[in-house]
């Protein structure tokens, strides 16, 4: 039995100097690198793109979770993949057609997962949850970093847990937004097995990064390893 999966967001981290930043989570005990991706468009905001994923590569041997918050999001699937994405998720609303985007991406040998906002509808899982290795409860509106967690997402998680465990399949749930120690037991104790954190994590040096990752991943363990969330992509 393996420690919740921990997933630092470089949104929050010093953009000056960020090789040196992943660098620091990754040697802090960081499992995978939470990569946010916004375009100005789908979310009110504008991050990086795929020439710094790929810069960022060689920092780390971590698993690159990549989270899409872009629209169009199809032509765009490759490219991040090449750039180095090992879990990419995107929004259903991002796309025509969520399923065929979904596929797109396994095909290339990638984790896929789906992001759900605070006021989306779990209706969408229906008839896509066989296609997915991540659900992403967003427990924040996107766009920004540094929000206060939204209390009503616990409920969510809770129903997602019963899908996955109804589905026998071996889906990462993870949790994005306002997660801090406190809110991080109350997302594991919902069903949680995977927290993205951003100022929570890179709150004060590189000194403080194992300190903080270690109070959010508490004592709780579940069966998810950083070792089985990347697997060998495959040529296209």
């Amino acid at each position: 039995m393996l420690n919740t999966l921990i997933s630092p967001s470089i949104l929050s981290a010093d953009f000056a100097d960020l090789g040196a930043e992943v660098r620091a989570i990754d040697k802090a005990g960081a499992d995978m690198i939470h990569i946010d991706v916004m375009d100005g468009h789908y979310v009110p905001n504008i991050t990086i793109g795929p020439g710094v994923i790929k810069a960022l590569k060689p920092h780390t041997q971590k698993p690159f979770d990549v989270h899409l918050m872009i629209a169009p999001v199809d032509p765009m699937i490759d490219a991040f993949i090449d750039a180095g994405a090992d879990l990419l998720t995107i929004h259903p609303d991002a796309g025509p057609h969520v399923h065929r985007s979904l596929q797109a991406i396994r095909a290339r040998g990638v984790k896929a997962g789906i992001a759900l906002n605070p006021a989306t509808s779990l209706d969408v899982l229906d008839y896509i949850i066989d296609s997915l290795d991540i659900i992403l409860v967003m427990s924040v509106n996107p766009g920004f970093g540094g929000q206060s967690f939204i209390p009503s997402q616990l409920g969510k998680i809770a129903e997602i847990r019963k899908r996955i465990d109804a589905s026998g399949r071996d889906i990462i749930l993870e949790i994005d937004g306002g997660v801090n120690p406190v809110t991080a037991v109350q997302c594991r104790e919902a069903g949680a097995t995977a927290l993205v954190a951003g100022s929570a994590v890179f709150k004060g040096s590189g000194q403080t990064y194992a300190e903080n990752i270690a109070a959010l991943r508490g004592r709780h363990n579940n069966k998810h390893s950083a070792e089985n969330i990347s697997p060998v992509k495959q040529t296209a």
